[in-house]
């Protein structure tokens, strides 16, 4: 099982960037997808996530500025990042999870921010 990020890299701020997130030997369509990232010398956060059923949910940073959306069919979940800020700088990773927890993981996907 994999999750596979994509998209980060270097931007200006107030640019924009897409990730997203593709998955295999897995369905997404199962899960809760979510995205998390980590910025130096801090703690891994939550930045949004997806229900199967399609509710979101985004931490207050980034709310009006990212969004996060999912297609099942290509088994991909994307976050677009406009307006972003160099605050936003991060390793950004994403997941799948249930309501008992975090299932999968992902590997990261840097996105720098330069102001």
């Amino acid at each position: 099982v994999q999750l596979q990020a994509s998209g980060g890299g270097l931007v200006q701020a107030g640019g924009s960037l897409r990730l997203s997130c593709v998955g295999s030997r897995m369905l997404i369509s199962r899960y809760t997808m979510g995205w998390y990232r980590q910025a130096p010398g801090k703690q891994r956060e939550l930045v949004a996530d997806i229900s199967n059923g399609g509710s979101t949910n985004y931490t207050d940073s980034v709310q009006g500025r990212f969004t996060i959306s999912r297609d099942n069919a290509k088994n991909t979940l994307y976050l677009q990042m406009n307006s972003l800020k160099p605050e936003d700088t991060a390793v950004y990773y994403c997941n799948a999870g249930t309501k008992w927890g975090i299932k999968y993981w992902g590997k990261g996907t840097q996105v720098t921010v330069s102001s």
